[in-house]
């Protein structure tokens, strides 16, 4: 059976992460860092979804965004991906010499309860969990960063509990297991994240699985 085409609905939240083909470095210096918040900026000038989340990892990153109508995600993530890889191979002279990602970005629709916060707040804790700093508001390059700033060079929704003070000690208190577990297997899967009843209702619209499929080939039918 063909697989249903994959629609990224509008009104919806989604965490969007990508990494770089073969998971080597794509920001190699704070100046990789800044372009591509730069370029961020630029793209939600273009298309403007809603930006709750961000974090910029060495070799991938993670937002956490809204768009309103159906296409935006994909209008927003293109226009990223391709800049940046042109952008990237321009600045440090290797174009032409192939891909800068490993694929098509992944996109996991969130649940708008709470399960976006924990989602928001897996996206913040990376640094910390990585062990690149000792507090994760110490991260240059992520929302959680910017938030603690006077002004914000990246647009951010302004949420009243993810600009609380409180936000900050919680994003820095370790995630349970399962909360962990149930963040990585959506991504992991490409499953929707949240309650049962609005998971299965949610893959269903989006063409998507709502349980993890077993890795491997299908057992031969005799």
């Amino acid at each position: 059976m063909a697989r249903v085409p994959r629609r990224a609905l509008g009104g919806f939240a989604y965490h969007v992460l990508n990494r770089a083909v073969r998971r080597r470095a794509i920001f190699l210096k704070s100046g990789d860092y800044a372009a591509f918040e730069s370029l961020l900026c630029e793209a939600l000038d273009r298309v403007p979804v809603r930006l709750f989340s961000y974090c910029l990892m060495p070799n991938h990153w993670h937002l956490v965004v809204w768009p309103t109508t159906t296409g935006q995600l994909s209008q927003l993530m293109q226009w990223l991906t391709l800049t940046h890889t042109c952008r990237w191979h321009l600045a440090h002279g290797t174009t032409g010499t192939g891909p800068l990602y490993q694929g098509r970005f992944k996109s996991i629709p969130v649940q708008s309860d709470e399960h976006l916060l924990r989602v928001c707040r897996y996206v913040e804790r990376n640094p910390l969990r990585a062990n690149l700093v000792d507090r994760a508001e110490r991260w240059r390059w992520s929302s959680l960063w910017q938030r603690g700033q006077e002004s914000h060079s990246v647009r951010l929704e302004m949420s009243q509990v993810l600009q609380s003070p409180e936000w900050v000690d919680l994003v820095n208190r370790p995630q349970t297991g399962s909360e962990l577990s149930a963040i990585q297997a959506a991504i992991r899967h490409g499953l929707p994240l949240g309650g049962r009843e609005w998971t299965r209702t949610t893959a269903s619209l989006m063409g998507l699985s709502a349980v993890a499929r077993p890795v491997g080939r299908p057992p031969r039918q005799e």
